[in-house]
């Protein structure tokens, strides 16, 4: 299974939406928690965000394909992580 990579601001209220999705389907699934997820805060990290091709946060990549950028629902959360358990 591929690690997740997941760009956030911290001040950004939608990436705080998303890490509470993901808790709670991490909550009602187990499957869902062994996905690896790799935080990326990208004012920190500049020099990482630079080599993603994107324009919102969150933001998530399995390796270099992009599967959901902007405002989170729990359904493209869902999608996202489901991605993940099959790669």
């Amino acid at each position: 299974m591929k690690a997740l990579t997941f760009f956030y601001l911290s001040s950004c209220p939608y990436c705080r939406q998303a890490d509470r999705i993901i808790a709670e389907l991490k909550a009602s699934d187990p499957k869902y928690t062994e996905v690896p997820i790799e935080k990326i805060e990208e004012r920190q990290h500049p020099e990482v965000a630079e080599q993603y091709d994107y324009y919102y946060v969150p933001c998530f990549f399995l390796g270099k394909e992009k599967l959901f950028e902007g405002v989170p629902s729990e359904e493209e959360i869902k999608k996202v992580l489901d991605t993940a358990v099959r790669s």
